[in-house]
């Protein structure tokens, strides 16, 4: 087994990064006193960017029980009609843009809605292959029963926490938002 390199300048590190002499390493690269023959490990417990897919991922699932059961629509289906809900009209490529949903799938919900008459599409004037998504009559009737059913739920979620922590998370989220925006240039 390769010996441990070990400079005197950094503290020996534990496991969760904190040092021996009470300070917390970096976890950099630099940073010689992790041992050559382990791999590095990664707490998704205390990772980010998993806790927020995994709990996003889990309010989707349980949200979806309400629409999918009571209503018989997908996750990608009720994106579809809860964006169309607060706009007279999207295209396709608009929905995509705002769901973070791939090409296949909002094509996929699209067309389900549009089989069901919940949708309508109509095309663009100025460009053929540009069509104009919009709700029927009974896509909003729909999305009267639906909408203040999810909010309900919403609101049952969100009862844990106050409305300073409910702020914060909010703001919190944005700040991480707009962080992201500035990384992704």
């Amino acid at each position: 087994m390769p010996s441990r390199s070990h400079n005197p300048k950094l503290p020996d590190s534990t496991p969760d990064g904190s040092a021996s002499d009470g300070s917390v390493s970096d976890g950099s690269v630099s940073d010689v006193s992790a041992p050559r023959d382990e791999r590095p490990e990664l707490d998704l417990g205390q990772f980010l960017p998993y806790r927020l897919n995994s709990l996003a991922d889990r309010i989707s699932q349980a949200l979806s029980r309400i629409y999918g059961e009571r209503f018989g629509i997908t996750i990608a289906e009720w994106r579809v009609l809860a964006w169309l809900s607060h706009r007279e009209e999207l295209t396709a490529k608009q929905i995509g843009e705002h769901t973070r949903m791939d090409k296949a799938k909002v094509s996929r919900a699209i067309q389900a809605l549009e089989s069901r008459a919940l949708i309508r599409r109509t095309q663009s004037a100025q460009d053929q292959r540009v069509h104009y998504l919009h709700l029927t009559q009974e896509g909003e009737a729909l999305l009267s029963e639906l909408i203040p059913q999810a909010r309900a739920w919403e609101a049952e979620l969100l009862a844990t926490l106050s409305s300073g922590e409910y702020r914060d998370l909010l703001n919190t989220m944005s700040k991480l938002e707009r962080q992201l925006t500035r990384l992704e240039r």
